[in-house]
C-alpha cells in the first residue's frame, strides 16, 4: 500500500509539474512575444550574441525544447545560419538550468513556513488574477503567477513521494546498487527522452537527492544524462525537415554528448589521480551547503563550462555535421522549387515568434508580387519579352506562398495568441489575398504585353509616359504601405491613402486622354483596348496595395 501511494503521489506531482511548465512557457511566450521577436531580430552571426539570445529566450519562456525547435525552424526556413543556430542552442542549454535553481530554492526552508509553501500560495493569487483581470494581458500575468505556484505544488508532491520511497529498504537498496557512471548517464538520457523534458527529470533527481534516495554523485551523472536525452525534441523536429535543420539537430546532440564525454573523462582522471578522494560530488559538497543547491549548481556550471569549451570549436563542429549530413544532389528541374522563406511549422511551438515571421513572409511575398508587376510593365512598355521565364518562375513562387502561407496562418489561429496577435492573424489572411491579386493583375499585364508583341503594336509616346508615371507612383505607394504594415504606423497609412487617391485620379485621366487619342487617330482600337485594360488593372493594383496598409488600423483597434 505504501508503494502504491508513493507511486500515485509521484505521478500526480509529475503531472502538476508538467502542466505548470506548459502553462508557464505558453503564457510567458505570449506576454514576451514582442520582446522575443526583437531579441531574435538583433541576433547576428556573432557567436557570443547568439549564446546570449539563447540563454535569455530560454530563461524567458522556460523551455529549452521550444527555443531549440524554434531555431531549427529558422534554419529550415533559411533565415538563420548554422553558426548562429549552434550558438543559440548553446545558450538554450544554459537558460534551461534556471529550472533546477528554482527547484533547489523551493526545497530550502524550515521552521514554521517553508519556501515551497510560500511560493505554492502564488497559485491562488494567480488564479484570482486570471479570473477577475480585465484585459487579455493581465489575465496571462495571472496564469503565469498561478503556474509558478503550481511548480512548487508539483515539487512538494514529488518530494513527498520520494520521502515515501526513502522509507522503503528495497527501493533504497536497489538505488544504492547503481554506481556504474555510464549506466547512470544512460538512465538519465532514457528517462528524459521518454518524458521529453530535462527540467522534469532534473527536478525529480533533485528531490531524490533531497530525500536521500540517491547520493550526490549519482544525481550528477543522472543530470548529465538528462542533457543528452533532452535532444530528442530537437531530433524529432530536425529530422522531419530540410538538410540544414537536420544538421542543427545533430549539432545539439553532439554538443551535449561532447560535454558529457569531457566531464566523464575529467571525472575519471580526477578520481584516478587522487585515489578516489576527489570527485565532482566532493567538490560541490565542499563548495555549497545544501544537497539540492549542490546539484543545481553542478547543472549550471556543467552547461556553462561545456559552452566555453565548445564555442571556439563551433566551425569544426559544423564541418563535422556537414560531412555526416552532406548536401543532396538536387535535380535541375527541382533546383528552383518554390519555398517559404521565413516560416516553418516548427515555429508554431512559439506562436508569438511565428506571428512575427508570418509578417516577414507576407512582406517578402509583397515584394515578389511587385517585382513581377514591374517586370510585366517593362515588357509591355519596351516590347522585350526576354523576362517571360523569370516572370513565370516568380508567379509559381507567389502562388505557392499564397497556398502555404494561408495554411500556416490557419494553423496559427489554433494556437494560444495574444489579442493583438490574434487580430493581426485575422487581417493577415486578407493581406495575403490582396498581394496574390497583385500577382494576378501582373499576369494580366503580361498577357497584354504578349498580345502587343505578337501583333507588333505599341503605345504612343504620350501613353508610354503616362504609364511610366503611374507605375512610379504605384511603387511609391507600395513602399509607404510596407512601411506602415511593418511598423504598424497609422501616420504612414494616411500617406499611403493620399497616394492611392492620387493614382485614382491619374488612371481616370489616362482613360479620358486615351479616348481623345483614339478619336484623333493617334492610337488604334486594338492597342487602345490593351491600354484601357492596363489602366483599369493599375487602379486595382493600387487598391490592393492600400488594403494591405489599411489593415494596420484594424490591428491597432484590437482590445488589449
Amino acid at each position: 500500500m505504501d508503494m502504491t501511494v508513493a507511486i500515485l503521489t509521484l505521478m500526480a506531482g509529475i503531472g502538476v509539474f508538467l502542466i505548470a511548465c506548459t502553462m508557464l512557457s505558453s503564457n510567458l511566450e505570449s506576454v514576451c512575444s514582442v520582446r522575443l521577436r526583437n531579441l531574435f531580430a538583433k541576433a547576428s552571426d556573432k557567436k557570443l550574441v547568439g549564446v546570449g539570445v539563447g540563454t535569455v529566450a530560454t530563461a524567458a519562456i522556460q523551455s529549452s525544447g521550444a527555443t531549440t525547435v524554434l531555431v531549427i525552424g529558422f534554419v529550415n526556413a533559411g533565415i538563420m545560419s548554422l553558426t548562429l543556430a549552434a550558438a543559440v542552442i548553446y545558450g538554450a542549454n544554459i537558460g534551461t538550468t534556471i529550472t533546477a535553481q528554482i527547484v533547489a530554492l523551493g526545497l530550502m526552508g524550515g521552521g514554521g513556513i517553508s519556501v515551497t509553501l510560500l511560493f505554492s500560495a502564488l497559485t491562488g493569487i494567480g488564479a484570482f488574477m486570471a479570473a477577475y483581470a480585465k484585459g487579455d494581458r493581465n489575465r496571462k500575468y495571472g496564469y503565469i503567477i498561478a503556474a509558478f505556484g503550481l511548480l512548487f505544488i508539483g515539487l512538494e508532491m514529488m518530494s513527498d513521494a520520494m520521502s515515501g520511497f526513502a522509507e522503503m529498504e528495497s527501493v533504497k537498496t536497489f538505488l544504492a546498487g547503481i554506481h556504474n557512471l555510464v549506466l547512470l548517464v544512460i538512465i538519465g538520457a532514457v528517462l528524459t527522452a521518454i518524458v521529453q523534458s530535462s527540467s522534469v527529470v532534473t527536478s525529480i533527481v533533485i528531490t531524490m537527492l533531497f530525500t536521500s534516495l540517491i547520493d550526490l554523485e549519482q544525481g550528477i551523472y543522472l543530470t548529465m544524462g538528462s542533457n543528452i536525452g533532452s535532444c530528442i525534441v530537437a531530433i524529432m523536429a530536425g529530422f522531419s525537415s530540410g538538410t540544414n535543420a537536420k544538421r542543427a539537430a545533430l549539432i545539439h546532440l553532439l554538443f551535449n554528448i561532447s560535454g558529457v564525454t569531457v566531464f566523464m573523462i575529467a571525472g575519471y582522471i580526477m578520481g584516478f589521480a587522487t585515489g578516489g578522494e576527489l570527485s565532482y560530488a566532493s567538490m560541490f559538497a565542499a563548495a555549497f551547503p545544501l544537497p539540492e543547491t549542490q546539484l543545481a549548481m553542478f547543472h549550471t556550471i556543467f552547461n556553462v563550462v561545456t559552452v566555453i569549451i565548445m564555442l571556439p570549436l563551433t566551425e569544426r563542429l559544423i564541418r563535422v555535421v556537414t560531412r555526416i549530413i552532406p548536401d543532396r544532389d538536387v535535380p535541375p528541374e527541382k533546383a528552383e522549387e518554390p519555398r517559404l522563406f521565413f516560416v516553418d511549422d516548427h515555429m508554431l511551438k512559439t506562436p508569438g515568434i511565428a506571428v512575427g515571421e508570418a509578417k516577414n513572409e507576407i512582406v517578402n511575398m509583397g515584394r515578389m508580387a511587385m517585382d513581377n508587376f514591374n517586370r510585366s510593365c517593362r515588357m509591355i512598355l519596351e516590347g522585350d519579352m526576354s523576362g517571360a521565364e523569370d516572370f513565370a518562375r516568380m508567379e509559381r513562387q507567389i502562388d505557392f506562398t499564397n497556398r502555404q502561407l494561408t495554411r500556416f496562418l490557419a494553423k496559427l489561429t489554433r494556437c494560444e495568441l495574444s489579442s493583438g496577435d490574434a487580430a493581426y492573424v485575422t487581417t493577415a489572411f486578407r493581406s495575403v489575398n490582396d498581394i496574390e491579386r497583385i500577382g494576378d493583375y501582373a499576369e494580366n499585364i503580361m498577357g497584354y504585353a504578349e498580345k502587343l508583341s505578337s501583333s507588333g503594336g505599341s503605345f504612343s509616346s504620350d501613353a508610354h509616359g503616362e504609364v511610366e508615371e503611374v507605375v512610379s507612383r504605384i511603387n511609391d505607394l507600395f513602399e509607404r504601405a510596407i512601411d506602415a504594415y511593418s511598423s504598424c504606423d497609422r501616420g504612414t497609412v494616411e500617406e499611403a491613402h493620399a497616394i492611392e487617391q492620387e493614382i485614382d485620379l491619374m488612371t481616370t485621366a489616362m482613360a479620358e486622354r486615351h479616348i481623345g487619342r483614339l478619336n484623333s487617330g493617334i492610337c488604334t482600337a486594338e492597342v487602345g483596348a490593351e491600354y484601357l485594360a492596363l489602366t483599369s488593372d493599375l487602379e486595382r493594383i493600387a487598391d490592393h496595395i492600400y488594403n494591405v496598409a489599411r489593415s494596420v488600423g484594424e490591428v491597432a483597434r484590437a482590445p488589449a
